[in-house]
């Protein structure tokens, strides 16, 4: 009985529009954050490193390096604070917990982007620049003798000889 007067009470509280994002994932939460009278949105931008579970309790942890200096912030998942939450890339983690990257500095603390894979529907509209169509020769009149082909002279190749010291000269 108890629990689910609880239960009533936290489904009240829970948001509907919560932007799918797994750990390793690079994600901008636009946090509101209020100064005197007035309030205004500031973008934290980082790598989340962990999501705990939980109906409305639920948070996730985003790290970032700022100045040198490592910024870790917990978000409550069902916030009313946060704006919204943007996945700038999708990272390609097979870990829950990514505490493992407090200790990598620079280039070794990046987290590999996922590669993103096309959908059936846009096939035809890839991004990468397709090679030109080589036109075929046409097919060879029947009787005609066939032309040789043409190949290029094989290049040769430098020997080990010519490392050597040069010859005294006389």
């Amino acid at each position: 009985m108890r629990r689910s007067i609880i239960d009533r009470v936290e489904s009240k509280h829970v948001r509907k529009d919560i932007t799918d994002f797994r750990t390793g994932d690079t994600v901008r939460v636009h946090w509101k954050v209020k100064e005197g009278d007035k309030e205004r949105v500031q973008p934290f931008e980082g790598i989340v490193i962990r999501k705990t579970k939980g109906y409305n309790r639920a948070t996730f942890t985003v790290r970032k390096v700022s100045y040198g200096v490592g910024v870790e912030r917990i978000f409550p998942l069902h916030s009313p604070r946060y704006e919204k939450i943007e996945v700038v890339t999708h990272g390609n983690v097979h870990r829950s917990r990514l505490f493992f990257l407090r200790k990598l500095k620079g280039k070794a603390s990046r987290v590999e982007a996922q590669a993103e894979q096309l959908d059936e529907g846009s096939a035809g509209h890839s991004s990468a620049p397709e090679a030109p169509e080589v036109a075929a020769d046409p097919a060879p009149e029947p009787g005609a003798a066939a032309a040789p082909a043409e190949t290029a002279p094989p290049e040769k190749k430098k020997s080990k000889k010519s490392r050597a010291a040069p010859a005294a000269e006389k």
